[in-house]
């Protein structure tokens, strides 16, 4: 049986009480806490930097998820690898040396991985798996929070389970994530489980319901069943 991750994105959170937020979501039984980085240059957004990052590190043990929807990456890294990050994930359009980037990242001490947008293809991947740490498929154009699931994602799940499937069988003992991101709800999230994704970021999905517990346990109940 394959474990199954549940990161709520912060993106959704209330940030007049982020320190709060964090704390009752990870007790509310989420494993990661996703955190999406956003420049209004690489995409039409502007959100959250390192400080923001540093600031919730004291809240919680649980990892910290840095999604960097940024163009250039390099320069930011070390900041948020500082601030406490655990994983950082970037877009292979926003780095002129993808290996380099992803070697960057873990020589700073995360883990590091790739992020394909809807129409990105997979071939980023071809030469740097010996780099990643987790893919993070994006089931909505990044952003904006709150965008309905784009079900073509799931054939690209699967193809990326393919390859992670085979580069492990051919190197055993690694860890590689399966990470899908935009619209996920307890209706969809078997679906990109039975993809073969396997973890999942929701973020209005948790936290614009009062309980966030009883969607994070819906969302349990409906992965047991896959």
């Amino acid at each position: 049986m394959p474990t199954y991750r549940i990161a709520p994105s912060i993106l959704s959170a209330d940030f007049a009480r982020l320190g709060e937020e964090v704390r009752n979501v990870i007790a509310s039984g989420a494993d990661i806490v996703h955190f999406d980085v956003m420049d209004n240059h690489y995409v039409p957004n502007l959100t959250i930097g390192p400080l923001v990052c540093q600031a919730i590190r004291p809240h919680v043990t649980a990892l910290i998820d840095v999604h960097l929807m940024v163009k250039p990456v390099d320069r930011i890294v070390p900041d948020f690898a500082k601030a406490g990050a655990n994983i950082i994930t970037f877009h292979p359009e926003a780095s002129e040396h993808i290996d380099r980037t992803l070697q960057l990242i873990r020589d700073n001490g995360c883990k590091a991985g790739l992020v394909f947008n809807p129409a990105t293809p997979l071939h980023y991947l071809d030469h740097v798996m010996d780099k990643i740490d987790i893919i993070l498929i994006m089931s909505v154009n990044p952003g904006f929070g709150g965008q309905s699931f784009i079900p073509e994602a799931l054939q690209k799940i699967a193809e990326v389970r393919r390859r992670i499937d085979a580069y492990l069988a051919r190197n055993p003992g690694r860890e590689i994530l399966l990470e899908v991101d935009g619209g996920i709800k307890v209706d969809n999230i078997a679906a990109a489980a039975r993809a073969g994704a396997n973890t999942f970021v929701a973020g209005s999905a948790i936290f614009s319901q009062p309980d966030y517990k009883a969607v994070i346990d819906a969302m349990r109940g409906a992965l047991a069943a896959v």
